[in-house]
Formats: structure tokens, C-alpha cells, sequence
């Protein structure tokens, strides 16, 4: 079994910061990626931010670019990747969702997903 985690989640004001946390742990073997996914009411949703495994390589959604950093760092358990969230607008508003990508274990191989934690951005 593997877990996916999200905390973090909370209403911040514009321009404010946030940090999400995603814990994945388990009986992985490995994992090429995790990546941040956001849902808005009524929309899509969206690729926020991935960062790869093997070498740290991270990828942004260009609203994102310049104000979210991704992160990860190994832990006794698995895997932690952070999302650091800066100078919030009220268009990030969402739920935002951890996915652990092409997870392999004993038995098999498939993306895991959290389920999400709620980021509001007002006045």
C-alpha cells in the first residue's frame, strides 16, 4: 500500500504565503515524480508543479512561474514534497491535490493521488 498526504491547506490574503506539504509513503520501490495539481470551482484541473525523482528536475504552470517553488527531501517513511507559495492571488484559490507518478511496488506500477487540501485566497 502507498499513502499520499497533503497538509498545508488555509486561507491566506492576497499577496500573502502559503506552504503545502505532501507526505508519500509505503511500500514504494521507486517513483519517477510527484507533482501539485489544483481544481478550482467549475474548472479543470491543472498541472501546478512536478518535480522528478532521480534528478530533482522541476517544472512549473506558467500563472505559477516565479512564485511557487517545489521541493523534495527523502524521510524515514518516503518521500516529503513541499510547494512554497508566494505572493498568493485570489486565482489560486483551489483545492490542490498531490499526485506521486508511475509509483512501482512489488506488484505493480500506477500514479497515487491524495485527497487534496483547500488553499483560499481573500480578503
Amino acid at each position: 500500500q502507498v499513502q499520499v498526504v497533503e497538509s498545508g491547506g488555509g486561507v491566506v490574503q492576497p499577496g500573502g504565503l502559503l506552504r503545502l506539504s505532501c507526505s508519500v509513503s509505503g511500500s514504494l520501490v521507486t517513483m519517477n515524480a510527484v507533482a501539485w495539481w489544483r481544481q478550482a470551482p467549475g474548472k479543470q484541473r491543472e498541472l501546478v508543479a512536478r518535480i522528478t525523482m532521480m534528478a530533482n528536475t522541476t517544472t512549473y504552470a506558467p500563472s505559477v512561474t516565479g512564485r511557487f517553488t517545489i521541493a523534495r527531501e527523502n524521510t524515514q517513511a518516503g518521500v516529503s514534497v513541499s510547494l512554497q507559495m508566494k505572493s498568493l492571488e485570489p486565482e489560486d484559490t483551489a483545492v490542490y491535490y498531490c499526485n506521486a507518478q508511475s509509483v512501482r511496488t512489488l506488484f505493480a506500477q500506477k500514479d497515487y493521488w491524495g485527497r487534496g487540501t483547500q488553499v483560499t485566497v481573500s480578503t
